[in-house]
Order: C-alpha cells, then structure tokens, then sequence
C-alpha cells in the first residue's frame, strides 16, 4: 500500500478549467470516497490520479515518487470503471489475467494471484465461464478481481456499482469494504451515491464544481457539515434548513419555531446575532404528544422499518423520521420537538457553518 498526494493540481479539458489549484492528501491503507453531484470533476481527478489525463499544473504523487507524467502502467495502479469492459471472447480467468500475460509474469505466479484473488471474490466455479454467461455483479467482481491480480500499490474505484441493481450494489457494498478490510490497500473511489461513501469510506471529500468542499469522517462531514451544499448533500431525506433570526440571547425564532439555542457551539468559538439558517436532520425531528411545535400532516412515506413524516409548519414544510408504525392522516395536527445538539447553523449569505 501507498500514499498519495496531490499538490496545487490543475485540469483543463477542451480549454475550460474543471479543477484547480486542488490538494489532497491520502493516507497509506485508506479508503477514501470522492462524492459529488455529476459534473463535479471527481472522475476526472481519480483519471488524473491514474495518468488517463494529463495535468496543467500542480503535481501527483504515489508512494513518495513523483509519477505527474509516468505512464498508467508505471503507476502501480490497479483501476475498476464503471463499465466491466470484459473481453467477451475470453473467460473470466483470462480476463484476469490479460494484463499479468501482456506484463510477461510467470505462468505459475499468474495462476498463484488468480487462484487466490478468485475465492476472495467468490469467482472460483466461474474461471471457465465467458462474460456473456456471468450476471452484472459477477461481472464486475471480475472487473474488480482483474485490477487486484495486479497487486498494486493503489487500487481506483470509478463509480463500480452505478450500473448494478439495488441489492447487488448492497452485496458488492458489503464485499467491498470486507476486501479493504482483507487487504488493507490504499483505495480511492469515486461516486455521487452517498450511501455507498458513508459506508465505506475512512474519510470523505465532498466536492462541488472542482473544489473540494469539506474532507472527514463519514461522522464528521455528515453531523458538521462545513457549509449549505455539503449540508443539503448529504443525507436521505435530505437535511431540513429553517430561515430565521437568532437573537443576542442565542434564541432562534422563526414563523413557527421559538427555542433556545444557547448550548450551540460556534465554529469560531464566538457568538452570533441575525439572520440564520438552521439545519436539522429529520432524524433530529420527534413526533410527540408533549412536543412544544405545531405542524400538520402534508405526506407519509413508508419505509418499510420506519416513516418518513413531512409536516406543514407555518410556510415551512419539514420532513422528520418515524421509527414505529404509527397511522398519520393528512391534515392531521401533531406536536413535535427538535434535538438541538445536532443542529447546524449557516450564514444565509456566505453559506457557511457558524
């Protein structure tokens, strides 16, 4: 395993600037997650990082060398695309070890890295098998087990399970994170599913239009969300954001929340008085017969283990997450009180945390 670093990195394609100036650091052994909206420029930084792509400026780094304009395959790369890219004509065997034959790797080391690599991933009764006779997941195990044969310094993610159906993202979720676990490589992997980064990523870099935004703990980015886009990125439903005032006695009061907020705790350690935005979580959000606030029922979405509630509060609708199966009737009145000491609180004009 390695580490990687990037350093003042630029990218321009066709003449427009989709990354620049960027930094970023990635530990031997970890597994970190490059989430974002499409478009973002995460795919092409991870392309970047492979040697796909040249840079305009800045450098990248593996294993302390500086491989800014060594070819992919002097990279100690391993990398899985979104699209298996299987050669049909060849058996999952072969497929794997196309590019160990290309390399002129001994015959029996090529069968010791496939034989095991295969009951790593479950594909020991498929080795004879052609791509056309393997299911999508099995298909992409292969495309994983083929950049594994390489034993590489560095293991690339591009959006691997984009193509797959729910439960086989959930499987091949799970595989995943054991085999990082197994490995203990380093592995960069690129998604705009924040499931999938949640789950199994050491630390997350959110970014938004070439930038990185915030670099965390899963933990960290979700319950202290840097600004408003990371905020309102991450998290299913996504997190509620009320307009109000808070005034100097750190009280908020909006159209129809009035609550103490003098336990919050400032990213500067300071004070604040104005207009804010106030982030809540829906999970952060309790139906109940002693609640202090009023809303109605506008929608109920069941989830099978739990409900996702929206109310109706003064002009603000809110969404909050039932875990029991009660019944919920639409216009039906509730109360319901809000958890503070998860709350977040944002400059409505610089968007950022306070």
């Amino acid at each position: 395993m390695a580490n990687v670093r990037l350093q003042n990195l630029g990218i321009n394609l066709s003449g427009n600037q989709i990354i620049a100036e960027l930094n970023l650091a990635v530990e031997a052994g970890e597994f970190l997650v490059l989430l974002g909206p499409s478009g973002c420029g995460k795919s092409t930084l991870l392309h970047a990082i492979a040697g796909l792509i040249d840079v305009s400026a800045g450098t990248v780094e593996i294993a302390g060398q500086d491989m800014t304009w060594a070819d992919p395959s002097e990279r100690q790369i391993g990398m899985v695309f979104q699209s298996y890219a299987l050669y049909p004509t060849m058996t999952v065997e072969k497929n794997m070890s196309f590019g160990l034959r290309i390399n002129g790797t001994p015959k029996a080391e090529i069968e010791r890295r496939i034989n095991k690599v295969a009951e790593m991933l479950h594909l020991t009764p498929l080795l004879k098998r052609k791509p056309a006779a393997l299911s999508g997941g099995q298909r992409q195990r292969v495309a994983i087990g083929r950049a594994l044969v390489r034993e590489a310094e560095v293991f690339l993610f591009d959006e691997p399970l984009s193509n797959l159906d729910a439960k086989l993202r959930t499987n091949l979720r799970r595989e995943l994170k054991l085999l990082h676990q197994q490995l203990q490589s380093t592995m960069i992997y690129v998604t705009h599913d924040q499931v999938e980064a949640m789950t199994l990523a050491t630390r997350i870099v959110v970014m938004q239009a070439g930038k990185v935004q915030q670099i965390g703990t899963p933990e960290c980015v979700y319950e202290r969300p840097v600004n408003l886009f990371v905020a309102g990125f991450l998290g299913a439903p996504a997190m509620n954001f009320i307009q109000g005032q808070l005034d100097s006695q750190q009280r908020f009061v909006s159209n129809s929340i009035n609550m103490d907020l003098s336990s919050y705790v400032f990213a500067d350690s300071g004070e604040y008085s104005g207009e804010v935005i106030m982030g809540v979580r829906p999970e952060q959000i309790q139906i109940r017969d002693d609640g202090p606030f009023v809303g109605s029922v506008a929608l109920v979405e069941p989830m099978g283990n739990h409900q996702v509630v929206w109310l109706q509060a003064g002009a603000q609708t809110i969404s909050c997450i039932v875990n029991e199966q009660r019944p919920f009737a639409i216009g039906q009145t509730v109360l319901y009180s809000i958890d503070t000491r998860k709350i977040s609180l944002f400059d409505p004009k610089t968007e950022q945390r306070l």
